[in-house]
């Protein structure tokens, strides 16, 4: 089993960035996913609040992964696991927020997984720094405070 674990910490209220973690459509524009997959996404929110079993699909270059809403407690646990990702099996992955003294907020994105013999030579490396990539994308547009488009 292959685990990724990353923190940080963002200006941010927990309510702005539970906004932008529950709508799948905000995804492409803080995170390092290029679009939401429409046609392979199943239950999606119309306003933009996903709930637990609906599968957000999203495609970063020419893959597509889908990911199936698990646990939802608003505004402080988002999980879900592997709908169809090609390249791993049996991932499941835990987005925790945690409100800091000055109204900000810390985001826990951690996960496990596992993958091929040979994939599991650069996976963990790749797939630790995409999703510290991921957070702070989040961290980021969540302090800017735009509205989601």
């Amino acid at each position: 089993m292959h685990t990724y674990d990353v923190t940080v910490t963002t200006s941010a209220s927990p309510e702005t960035v539970w906004k932008l973690l529950v709508d799948a459509a905000s995804w492409p524009l803080w995170s390092k996913v290029d679009s939401l997959d429409t046609t392979r996404s199943v239950d999606l929110d119309p306003g933009g609040d996903d709930g637990v079993g609906a599968v957000r699909a999203f495609r970063t270059g020419r893959v597509v992964t889908g990911e199936r809403l698990t646990e939802k407690v608003e505004p402080r646990l988002l999980a879900y696991e592997d709908a169809f990702i090609s390249s791993m099996r049996n991932y499941q992955a835990r987005i925790e927020l945690t409100p800091t003294a000055s109204s900000g907020t810390v985001i826990h994105w951690y996960g496990e997984y596992e993958t091929s013999w040979l994939m599991g030579w650069y996976m963990p490396r790749y797939l630790q720094k995409f999703m510290q990539g991921m957070a702070e994308g989040l961290a980021r547009y969540a302090e800017e405070d735009k509205p989601v488009q």
